[in-house]
């Protein structure tokens, strides 16, 4: 008897089954990659619609929301980004999923050098434009080898082909983004000529296996009912010419008949009998093959699919913030870096100091005005306790509560030094602290900008920029002032975009309002009723009103930039307050 003996070590080998051992099946199995050519996967792209939304959705969930410059020049950064030669955001955008489809692109910084094959020298070049690049048109040239270098194991320039000829670009001066990552150094003889890998390389099969199942499933759907007809003799005279051209004219003319009258006459001998078919388990089948593509594409369905997940109580919030999560790591480590250089451009094009500036991106979770309200209560009740109980100097106070609402979307003073050296508004005095009527109200700083869009839009006779102004409380049953608290937001900034409207209140004397929304101020509004104040209005909306004209246009497009409050006035009513705002 021969003795055979196999070195075993860190693995689970099982002689009796065969697992693990030389005649184990799976002991052949290997990775073997099929790489896809450019053609496979731009035709996949435009045709399958699964594939289509794995390489988009990702790309636009992390420009969607896009980001906040903070400062009180952050509007002319923005103006930068939104040049027409710039245009940032979109141009993200498109090399975003370009990058996932094909496997890189890039962005090329355009500047005011004439030599682009340079180091890209931020405090002497000027920013002019941007072009946004596929790996296609942008090859990769030699990788850094030098270990000291921040750009090692990358290109260290890139080689543009115009019409003008061959162009070579400084690694410093292109934006580069990858789909997925090789290994630099690796040994795999395929690295994509100095790219990362397309996307869709490593869920080509499962996409495909979607798309396969629903095309057999939608096949299916037309042999859902078979008609079944026994004809005697049919095998013996199948092969005479006659008979097959005389069948085929007989039934054509059976099924017209059926069709029309619903009668189908047969020979005594034939027998009729129809089939129809159980397609149970098949929605199982493919919402199985749905969630394998949602898991290979890193999407959940509610995104990928716009669906909900089976199961009771499922509601998907959890993927979904598992996958803003994903996108907003990809946001700080994978995009944030790379757009160093262009950002310090852009700010230095706004007239800024780069080292005074930052940002931060813009969050894709978007809270109902419910649960916003109730953090945003729970954080000045938190403020509040903090300043009672003295433990820090007011100032320590004002700057923490300023960031902590900085981080809710309300953005605050640090200290009452930093407000501007304007005159106090006018607000109603008191010598004793009986109840009285309340109107409270907050002064639109930025006037000037939103009666500009007014006019542009042929709003012609608005009020004068010193009456803009939002209403938080207006109760003509008498309340005490001292019980309805304060706001903790001394100055408070409705962020741009959400829902916007413009529309005619005429309870109000045919108003030309701007609706919005602000969970702050429905708050405050809320709190100022529970300490006892009227509202004669069924529900309160936060609005600002530009004219008072009754011809004023309403279909309009609305104004979606920000708007910016100040501190809350307090008045007693004044019933005849319309008739003391003169129009502008």
């Amino acid at each position: 008897m021969t003795a055979v003996s196999r070195v075993i070590a860190d693995g689970l080998v099982n002689l009796a089954t065969r697992l693990g051992s030389s005649s184990d099946k799976t002991e052949n199995s290997s990775y073997v990659p099929r790489i896809l050519s450019d053609q496979e996967v731009e035709d996949a792209f435009r045709t399958s619609w699964i594939i289509k939304k794995t390489i988009r959705v990702p790309a636009l969930d992390a420009t969607r929301r896009w980001r906040q410059w903070h400062g009180p020049d952050a509007d002319e950064i923005r103006k930068v980004e939104d040049a027409p030669r710039i245009q940032l955001k979109k141009k993200l955008h498109t090399a975003l999923w370009m990058a996932r489809l094909y496997g890189g692109a890039g962005i090329l910084i355009g500047t005011d050098a004439r030599d682009f094959s340079v180091p890209l020298d931020p405090e002497r070049e000027s920013l002019e434009f941007l072009t946004t690049m596929g790996r296609l048109q942008l090859s990769a040239g030699q990788l850094e080898d030098d270990a000291t270098s921040e750009n090692y194991g990358r290109p260290r320039e890139y080689i543009v082909s115009t019409r003008q000829g061959t162009m070579y670009v400084h690694w410093s001066r292109v934006v580069r983004l990858v789909g997925e990552e090789v290994p630099p150094w690796g040994l795999s003889s395929y690295r994509n000529s100095g790219w990362g890998d397309s996307l869709l390389q490593s869920i080509y099969d499962t996409c495909r296996n979607l798309d396969s199942t629903m095309g057999n499933i939608a096949a299916l759907v037309f042999d859902a009912k078979t008609d079944i007809v026994k004809i005697p003799g049919l095998t013996e005279q199948i092969t005479n010419p006659r008979f097959e051209d005389a069948l085929l004219a007989r039934f054509s003319a059976a099924r017209m008949l059926k069709g029309n009258q619903g009668i189908l006459m047969l020979d005594g001998e034939e027998e009729y009998e129809s089939k129809n078919y159980n397609f149970g388990g098949l929605d199982t089948i493919a919402d199985r093959f749905m969630q394998v593509a949602s898991g290979a594409a890193d999407i959940p369905m509610t995104r990928l699919l716009g669906m909900s997940p089976a199961g009771m109580n499922s509601t998907g919030e959890s993927d979904l913030l598992n996958y803003y999560d994903r996108v907003s790591s990809m946001q700080n480590t994978e995009i944030q870096p790379e757009l160093r250089i262009l950002d310090d451009l852009i700010v230095r094009r706004a007239g800024l100091d780069p080292n005074e500036q930052e940002f931060t991106w813009k969050s894709l979770r978007q809270m109902t005005e419910e649960q916003t309200g109730a953090i945003r209560k729970q954080t000045a009740e938190t403020i509040k306790v903090i300043a009672e109980t003295r433990v820090y100097g007011d100032d320590e106070i004002a700057r923490v509560g300023s960031e902590m609402f900085a981080d809710l979307g309300i953005l605050l003073k640090d200290t009452a030094d930093d407000l501007p050296p304007e005159e106090p508004p006018a607000t109603t005095t008191t010598n004793d602290a009986r109840p009285r009527t309340l109107y409270v109200s907050r002064p639109v700083v930025n006037a000037d900008e939103v009666l500009q869009w007014a006019r542009e839009q042929g709003i012609q006779n608005t009020l004068p920029a010193s009456e803009l102004h939002v209403t938080i409380a207006f109760s003509r049953t008498p309340v005490d002032w001292m019980k309805t608290g304060e706001s903790y937001a001394t100055e408070l900034t409705v962020p741009e975009g959400g829902a916007r409207l413009v529309e005619r209140l005429g309870a109000v004397g045919d108003a030309t309002v701007l609706m919005f929304t602000s969970s702050e101020l429905s708050w405050r509004h809320h709190d100022i009723i529970d300490a006892g104040a009227s509202w004669d209005w069924p529900d309160y909306q936060p609005h600002v009103t530009i004219s008072y004209d009754p011809e004023a246009p309403t279909d309009v497009e609305p104004y979606l930039g920000r708007i910016v409050l100040g501190p809350e006035v307090f008045r007693e009513v004044d019933e005849d307050w319309k008739e003391k705002i003169p129009d502008e």
